[in-house]
């Protein structure tokens, strides 16, 4: 009687999970069992490819179906003792959801594999490739029985033909109309072969079947034979795979033992075999007629076609060529029928695909899913979503012979007609995913670089053309490029496309031209520019945290000058970008940290607060300003007091131009001043830098407001050039029940405007805002200053998904305000003509949307009341601009912004330009700062006729400063320095500062740990 084991341990023996050690993991398991008398209790057995690449080595525990990863020799003891002996799942090997940060225990509750359905991949991780006998126990060559004892070789083409399979290789041709095309030929010799020269860069689809079910590629090759009448079989398998050719190799030896290879197969009288033949790595051997040129000797090259290999291949007969994983849909067709395959994916492309997903998603393995499975379902659910917190940018498809699919293409299914209206093709299954640090110039040469060098060069059209197109790209990326070398790009793809003899030459120019097609900026970047706006270029890109910052600011320079103690031409440095460098040092959201290179070591410097330290240094340089003397006869007119208003004065004035600018409010600063508290931006900090900016001549005009007091007609009439750049001073409506109808219904925008103004006067008792952003945690922030009792803060989403900054939120949970996440506002609660609740509803997170975030979905009957006596909406803003343009006959957006020319910011109306907020909706300080210095450039440029270039300066260091040396001791020691702050019982009842600010040693020992990555 067979021995029965209690728990079943089947380690994954895929190249991946091999590499990672798994085989010795199973070594040290079999030993661990023997020493703890459980070999006869668990039985340890090896698999193929599990298909989770990225977490090997994996082991999956049955009956229960417990997956775990990564597990190591050294971990083996423990695991034995834990989860064998005393019944206890090990969490530290689980799968934990990187959105819910939730360990998921079985297997097939795991996104990546619940999402998928398999056919071609049907035995992956269940069998040992090595033992026919488990391929058999799983069904296994009962269609070579039903074929070859019960089917005519019309049946089988006729089923195969009905079931709608297209090859899987990257044509996509009718595999049933291929193999009636051969089996009509007229012939006593006829070939099958299998095309297992899998070349793309990154993919691994076929050599994971054919290392972890070998027999279903052997299976599908018998029954093909049967089908187009050959007995001779050809796997063109590349020499790089050794454990694929092993397993291949044990499988046809199985095979010939069982009586299912060589001469009369199960006694039908049919005889088959199967041989090996080694290919040299030549990706061009992947087009059929190169690769049976290969088999019979002779340099791989293409041939014109016609005739085709269906009648004259292979030594000019009769041939058939698919690749592995058509052939591993074969024996299901058979068993299952046709209808069944038919009923999976789309009207035209039938069945599953198998993708080998790698790039920056969080989840990289092997995956099979239906053909019009969308790519949003691909990269969310199954892949995971983006790593490390990244946005996605593109999904390259298709390998070398692929396209890049934008983000904004992302709800694509993926079938073949879909694909290629987009200018990609599906190809043989490589799937790479890419977030905002690839850059797709770099993207479309690295391919090129790739098909030119694999180019067999018989044709002109590809031997010479991709090299041009190689040597363009090049030259664009190295900062060569010139007008004209995106249309030449376009030109050149679409001639080598027609003219060139395969698919190699023919579809070689599809990255390019996808790439130009969807992220044409960026090509313009680099040729007019000369900057990488990826920071992946290196003649093109400065270090990344300076890449990063929308105003270029010089960053490894001045946290240098820090590091050697040299403050002041620190802050100079600084000034020449940046007239705000404390407010900024204080409330920008530093991207230059995100992009910190330090970080990767341990934490990244503290860029914002190095800022921050120098420029309180000189806080009164006023004092030391000089008035900038007029040299132009133009003036300005500047609308709006905020960064991109005053910034373009700044810059103006500097340039030797008279500026006025108009403000409505009573001071100067705009939502510098109103929408952002004392607590985080002093307001004497704030004044000290306008001060500098009224200092050098600039007049700001307060209590002024355009379409009241002065109209933009009137304007233009005293002024030669205007720049409207009012902020987002006009909250949206929620669009609840109730949010008209109740007094203590009060909008954050109003709210912080009126307390920044002077007016702190308490809310209410109990407040509830509503909103995940900064101005929603300053909302609370501030209620609760003003003497609010209980403040709550309603988010819809996780706390990974608030937009608001994380230390914000830090701050705001210490000083005791719940935050309410996964819950949605569904209507006011009202009594007595007054707010008495806010009603919520639970959500869960289900599928992504157009942002790339999981949708908050409703969860029915979980509603609930937060009782509170003030609600404050703190969704979005929007400009104010209705009173601007009643006068002139403006084009505006549906969002309520001016439409401008996206390089001069130029509106309609000539001599009239718009930039920050009031063309971009809300946006961060740093940009309305560089949205303002853009500004500047191009009035200068428009008073002096002439033309502005796409973008208008080039972020590059500035000064070359020395490394500073560090000793070995202080290399241990240096770290980011905490930010010393006020403590909670001493700042939740004023307006004073939380954070205190840097020492001058913290700052020189943070600056220190700069890797200096512009040397």
């Amino acid at each position: 009687m067979e021995k029965v084991y209690r728990e079943h341990i089947l380690i994954c023996a895929g190249t991946s999970c091999v590499s990672g050690g798994s085989l010795k993991v199973k070594d040290a398991l079999v030993e661990e069992l023997k020493r703890n008398g459980l070999e006869d209790e668990v039985l340890v057995e090896t698999t193929g490819c599990n298909g989770f690449c990225a977490l090997g080595p994996i082991m999956i525990i049955h009956p229960e179906g417990i997956f775990y990863k990564q597990l190591h020799v050294e971990d083996v003891p423990f695991f034995v003792e834990e989860h064998l002996i005393k019944g206890r799942v090990v969490k530290k090997h689980l799968f934990e959801e990187h959105k819910k940060k939730t360990l998921i225990p079985i297997m097939n509750e795991i996104g990546f594999f619940k999402n998928q359905i398999l056919v071609a991949l049907r035995n992956r991780g269940l069998i040992d490739p090595e033992v026919i006998d488990e391929y058999i126990g799983r069904d296994g060559y009962l269609a070579t029985a039903k074929a070859l004892q019960d089917m005519t070789s019309e049946q089988i083409v006729d089923e195969i033909y009905k079931s709608g399979l297209r090859g899987r290789g990257g044509g996509g041709f009718p595999t049933g109309l291929k193999w009636k095309f051969c089996m009509e030929s007229a012939g006593d010799i006829k070939y099958i072969l299998c095309n297992a020269d899998e070349g793309d860069p990154g993919a691994f689809m076929d050599r994971s079947i054919l290392e972890s079910d070998p027999h279903a590629v052997l299976e599908g090759m018998i029954i093909g034979g049967k089908a187009i009448g050959a007995h001779h079989g050809y796997i063109y398998v590349r020499a790089e795979y050794p454990l694929a050719i092993e397993r291949l190799n044990t499988a046809i030896s199985q095979a010939k033992d069982y009586g299912l290879l060589g001469t009369d197969i199960l006694g039908t009288g049919f005889d088959f075999d199967v041989e090996l033949y080694h290919g040299a790595g030549a990706f061009v051997c992947g087009e059929e007629t190169a690769l049976m040129l290969s088999i019979e000797g002779n340099r791989g090259m293409p041939r014109p076609r016609p005739p085709f290999p269906a009648h004259k291949g292979l030594w000019s007969k009769p041939t058939v060529l698919n690749n592995v994983e058509t052939y591993a849909n074969i024996s299901q067709i058979i068993i299952r029928g046709s209808d069944w395959f038919a009923s999976l994916g789309t009207e035209k492309s039938k069945g599953t695909k198998v993708f080998a997903l790698s790039g920056h998603v969080n989840n990289i393995g092997l995956i099979e899913v239906p053909m019009g499975t969308t790519l949003r379902t691909i990269v969310y659910e199954i892949g995971g979503g983006i790593s490390k917190g990244k946005e996605l940018k593109a999904v390259q498809i298709g390998g070398p012979s692929g396209g890049c699919l934008p983000e904004s293409l992302i709800d694509t299914p993926v079938d073949y007609e879909s694909i290629i209206k987009t200018g990609a093709i599906v190809g043989s299954g490589g799937m790479v995913v890419m977030d905002d640090s690839s850059c797709m110039v770099d993207i479309a040469k690295f391919f090129l670089e790739f098909t030119a060098d694999e180019s067999c060069g018989k044709c002109t059209p590809c031997r010479v053309g991709t090299t041009v197109l190689l040597n363009i790209l090049t030259d664009i990326s190295e900062g060569r490029g010139k007008h004209g070398d995106i249309e030449l790009l376009e030109k050149l793809s679409e001639d080598i496309k027609t003219a060139s003899l395969c698919g190699l030459g023919q579809t070689a120019p599809n990255p390019v031209l996808t790439t130009i097609k969807y992220f044409r900026e960026e090509y313009e970047a680099h040729i007019y520019e000369k900057r990488c706006p990826a920071g992946v270029c290196k003649r093109l890109t400065p270090s990344p945290c300076q890449n990063a910052c929308p105003v270029g600011l010089d960053v490894p320079s001045y946290v240098a000058l820090i590091a050697h103690q040299r403050h002041e031409e620190a802050l100079d440095l600084i000034l020449e970008d940046n007239p705000f460098p404390s407010v900024c040092g204080r409330v920008c959201t530093h991207s230059c940290e995100f992009e910190c290179k330090r970080g990767e070591v341990d934490s990244p410097i503290a860029i914002k607060d190095l800022k921050r330290y120098v420029a309180d240094l000189m806080l009164d340089r006023v004092d030391h300003i000089k008035p900038v003397l007029i040299t132009k006869k133009e003036k300005v007119a500047v609308i709006g007091s905020g960064p991109a208003g005053l910034t373009t004065a700044h810059d103006l004035i500097k340039m030797g131009y008279a500026v006025t600018v108009y403000e409505a409010l009573p001071v100067a600063g705009g939502m510098m001043w109103v929408g952002i508290p004392e607590y985080r931006l002093p307001r004497n900090v704030l004044q000290a830098e306008i001060q500098a900016i009224i200092a050098l001549g600039v007049e700001i005009k307060t209590n002024t407001k355009i379409g009241k007091d002065i109209t933009i007609s009137e304007l233009k009439e005293a002024y030669d050039a205007i720049f409207i750049a009012v902020g987002a001073h006009k909250g949206r409506k929620l669009g609840i029940h109730g949010e008209n109808q109740y007094e203590g219904f009060i909008d954050s925008v109003d709210f912080l405007r009126d307390a920044n103004l002077g007016k702190r006067e308490k809310p209410g008792d109990k407040i509830v805002v509503i909103g995940g952003g900064n101005s929603a945690i300053d909302s609370a922030r501030v209620a609760l200053r003003l003497g609010s009792s209980e403040v709550n803060i309603a988010y819809r989403r996780t706390r990974d998904e608030m937009p608001a900054a994380k230390e914000e939120i830090d701050a705001a949970e210490e000083e005791g305000i719940k935050i309410h996440y996964l819950v949605a506002p569904t209507r006011v609660v009202g009594s007595d003509n007054r707010v008495a609740g806010l009603e919520c509803i639970r959500t869960q997170l289900g599928a992504p949307d157009a942002s790339g975030r999981r949708r908050p979905v409703p969860m029915e009957g979980s509603e609930y009341v937060i009782p509170c006596d003030v609600i404050i909406p703190s969704i979005s803003q929007e400009p104010e601009i209705a009173e601007l343009t009643k006068d002139l006959n403006f084009k505006t957006t549906p969002w309520n912004t001016f439409e401008v020319d996206p390089n001069t910011l130029e509106t309609n109306i000539p001599g009239i330009f718009s930039g920050g907020d009031s063309v971009t909706g809300p946006a961060t300080l740093i940009e309305a700062i560089a949205a303002g210095q853009r500004a500047a450039f191009a009035i200068d440029k428009y008073f002096n006729g002439e033309t502005m270039g796409w973008r208008y300066k080039s972020h590059r260091p500035k000064r070359l400063i020395e490394q500073i040396e560090v000793s070995e001791e202080e290399i241990d020691t240096l770290q980011r320095p905490k930010m010393s702050c006020l403590a909670v019982k001493e700042r939740i009842s004023n307006f004073e500062e939380v954070e205190l600010g840097y020492s001058e040693q913290e700052s020189v020992e943070d600056a220190k740990r700069c890797l200096r990555c512009d040397l």
